[in-house]
């Protein structure tokens, strides 16, 4: 969680040193792609595999990291958005049930709705009505993360470091496209990426989205889903912590009791069967 929640600071890190948010997108997925290039056997899945496969690879790889990426651009404050992120655990929830017909009790409805409440709460904090587009964009970033949990459900059976290989190759290929349409040049980009953007994409991609993700990936293999998957609620937390030794941002009071409303209802959301 400690890696997952460094994603938001790190991101800002490196868009600060002269890198654009799809560029940096692309990039992070580019270093994914080519880590698990040598560890990965190369197949043509079974053809009811196909679809979902690209469907998950291009909500993950390219409309999370897009709208990541953007929202994080866009924002003076990380606080907002690095909570706003929770929001793709009820977003799974409810796009679950709409796609796959899975019921939610009304338990899972009350966490839900005070999730989103405690996001209403924040975004009255008079410095976060000033970057609305911001927390609108990490809404996006939420909905493609649950979409794609709705894919993997579909491609389960195959080699996770296959699927993620091949999440890193079209979200690549999708956000570098999309770089080089609205950000320019994508080797007048390369030119003037300092040193600093070069480590921070490299972690984003080899630590984050690799070893991060790995290393829940094996915690799967000896425990429930339900006992790991609370342990998402802890991320915000070490990225405020992060952001606060980082950039010296310290939260609002509004935007702190907004963000315990909205971890807690997370945690309880899911922890409740």
């Amino acid at each position: 969680m400690f890696f997952l929640g460094s994603a938001y600071p790190l991101g800002k890190f490196g868009l600060n040193a002269s890198m654009n948010p799809l560029f940096f997108g692309a990039l992070r997925m580019g270093f994914v792609f080519l880590c698990l290039l040598p560890f990965c056997k190369i197949i043509i899945p079974e053809k009811k595999y196909i679809l979902p496969l690209i469907g998950f690879s291009i909500c993950m790889g390219a409309g999370v990291n897009m709208f990541l990426y953007l929202s994080i651009n866009s924002v003076s404050l990380l606080a907002p958005i690095t909570i706003g992120a929770q929001l793709s655990i009820p977003f799974s929830i409810l796009i679950s049930s709409l796609f796959l017909k899975e019921s939610i009790r009304l338990k899972k409805w009350i966490f839900i709705f005070s999730s989103f409440i405690g996001i209403l709460l924040i975004s009255f904090d008079p410095k976060i009505l000033d970057e609305i587009i911001g927390t609108f964009l990490v809404f996006g970033m939420a909905f493609f993360y649950g979409l794609s949990q709705v894919f993997s459900r579909y491609i389960k059976d195959l080699d996770v470091k296959f699927t993620n290989f091949f999440m890193g190759l079209v979200g690549f290929l999708v956000l570098i496209t999309f770089s080089q349409i609205f950000e320019g040049n994508i080797f007048h980009q390369v030119n003037k990426v300092e040193t600093s953007g070069w480590l921070a994409v490299m972690y984003a991609g080899m630590i984050i989205s690799i070893f991060g993700h790995m290393m829940m990936f094996y915690l799967y293999k000896f425990y429930p889903v339900g006992m790991v998957m609370p342990f998402y609620s802890l991320f915000p937390i070490f990225g405020l912590i992060l952001s606060f030794f980082i950039f010296g941002e310290v939260p609002s009071v509004i935007t702190i009791l907004g963000g315990i409303i909205v971890i807690s209802s997370i945690y309880m959301l899911q922890k409740t069967r």
